[in-house]
């Protein structure tokens, strides 16, 4: 009982925290039945009156922030699930900053030294104060010496100190509030909240081993080995552990830096550029991709190069999906509007059921617009809606696997428009997807997909005769059942008994608890 209480608590003090900060003033009153109306013009009688002047996204801003890490990664999570949360909401959730004050230097040196079993005065030459912290960990400058024995600097990012604790907690009320949802609110249900608590669960998790963020950037490297204008940093991997990331130090100027990369000379045209195509390129032909690249994560190097840090959140399309990815964006491009909807069919997104001729001219409403004007005349976010209520007209389905992407490209697009506001994204996009077309659909990847298809059927050649013995092996099972009836091994038998045991004791406790309730009310009718 100890735990479903606690929950609750959690929950009370975060809805108080969130009412003073004025969230709910955020949401839109005639939208809601009467009951959720009532209750939401009560919290609003706690606001706090310095509220009333903040925007949206400085509201959810800091009552996330007050409410700890685990809600403010719960906010940029249920920003990339407008299906869950709607669109208004998303787009606020989407500007929420990851920021949150330093934990103390002497908790981090004792965080490395248990990590990495040894005191960091014998790690590390120099180990500074921390110059940027967010939900799940700090980084500090550091000097390490190598093995030819220069100095070299690196960035030590250290987990927060119970962080793993707190997310754990935390997690417990979403999922009571994800399971209340599906109990009592049914249209809820199509919406699978708790799995979205699941997904959330898992991400976080990997997000706080920092071991797999050092694999994928070791995998990217390997990606991008022969890619000009865009690198990563290196691991020190003999400095790396679960809640220790040591990496290359980048000396160059955030992306966020818009005037002082024009100050240095830099060609902010080139560099939105960039960024969309390097974007298009991991993920078109390498099917993996940074999922977090907003400009705090993008560094510019003096001659131009891109740097992305900040691994914890990658994103990854299988060939199938790669292919119908690039289709998309390609018919959008060349207006084949009547292929972009074949595609979405092929794919499996709009149901068999649905006219592709229909379907086709509901994507041309979207893809003319665009052509002819460039992105300062065009709204991403008003191009998103649209391809939302045209997607749920057509009874599209959700697709969990190209949420993280669509996130991706939106926030990718926010980046080169602040470097160069006239930028036109399809233009500038041709290039990467126009030539992955022409590789992996034309002649060339025709034949290469059809080497795939033979190498396949010789695997299943070669397995055959493994196959065959299990199909008679089955075959046998059978018949021998069909002669001898169905039998249990004496673990099944056993497990059936004591499953049937614990349900008879259930029945009989709920039968004494039914008699003692009898039993007291025919005492207070006397």
């Amino acid at each position: 009982m100890a735990f479903p209480v606690m929950s609750l608590f959690r929950l009370v003090r975060a809805g108080f925290v969130m009412a003073r900060e004025g969230v709910f003033s955020l949401v839109h009153l005639p939208d809601l039945p009467a009951g959720p109306r009532f209750g939401i013009a009560i919290a609003r009688l706690l606001e706090r009156r310095a509220v009333k002047d903040k925007s949206a996204d400085l509201r959810l801003s800091d009552a996330l922030n007050r409410l700890g890490p685990s809600y403010v990664k719960l906010g940029q999570f249920l920003a990339t699930r407008a299906d869950v949360v709607g669109k208004d909401a998303a787009r606020e959730l989407s500007a929420l900053q990851d920021r949150l004050p330093a934990f103390e230097h002497e908790a981090a040196r004792r965080a490395i030294s248990e990590q990495l079993d040894r005191p960091v005065d014998e790690i590390f030459v120099e180990f500074g104060e921390a110059v940027a912290a967010a939900s799940i960990a700090q980084v500090h400058p550091a000097v390490i010496r190598g093995k030819d024995g220069v100095d070299r600097k690196v960035a030590v990012k250290v987990l927060r100190p119970g962080v793993a604790r707190r997310f754990q907690r935390d997690l417990e009320s979403y999922y009571l509030v994800a399971r209340l949802a599906e109990r009592f609110h049914p249209p809820s249900r199509r919406l699978r909240p708790v799995a979205v608590v699941d997904t959330l669960a898992q991400s976080v998790a990997m997000e706080m081993d920092f071991r797999l963020e050092a694999a994928a950037l070791s995998e990217m490297a390997e990606n991008i080995a022969n890619d000009a204008g865009f690198r990563v940093p290196s691991v020190e991997w003999l400095h790396t552990s679960k809640g220790v990331l040591t990496l290359e130090w980048i000396d160059g100027r955030k992306m966020s830096d818009v005037d002082g990369l024009r100050e240095d000379g830099h060609d902010l045209e080139a560099l939105g550029a960039s960024v969309i195509q390097s974007f298009l390129r991991h993920t078109l032909r390498d099917g993996f991709f940074h999922a977090d690249m907003h400009q705090g994560n993008l560094f510019v190097e003096p001659d131009g190069t891109l740097v992305a840090v900040d691994f914890g959140i990658t994103g990854r399309l299988n060939k199938r999906e790669r292919r119908f990815l690039a289709e998309i964006l390609f018919g959008f491009i060349t207006r084949n509007y009547k292929r972009v909807a074949e595609v979405h069919f092929e794919a499996g997104y709009v149901p068999a059921h649905q006219d592709v001729d229909m379907f086709a001219q509901a994507i041309r409403a979207i893809g003319e617009p665009i052509h002819g004007h460039d992105a300062s005349e065009i709204s991403m976010a008003r191009l998103l809606t649209q391809l939302f209520e045209v997607t749920d007209l057509f009874e599209m389905r959700t697709q969990t696997q190209l949420i993280m992407l669509q996130k991706t490209m939106v926030v990718v697009e926010g980046v080169a428009r602040s470097l160069n506001p006239n930028l036109d994204m399809w233009r500038t996009a041709e290039p990467v997807v126009g030539s992955w077309i022409a590789e992996n659909l034309g002649p060339v990847g025709k034949f290469r997909d059809a080497g795939d298809a033979l190498s396949a059927l010789a695997r299943v050649a070669n397995d055959m005769p493994l196959f065959a013995d299990r199909i008679g092996r089955m075959s046998a099972e059978l018949e021998k059942m069909t002669n001898s009836g169905l039998r249990f091994d004496e673990e099944t038998a056993e497990a059936i008994g004591k499953a049937e045991a614990r349900h008879t004791r259930s029945g009989r406790i709920a039968l004494w608890v039914i008699a003692v309730c009898a039993l007291l009310l025919t005492y207070q009718a006397f």
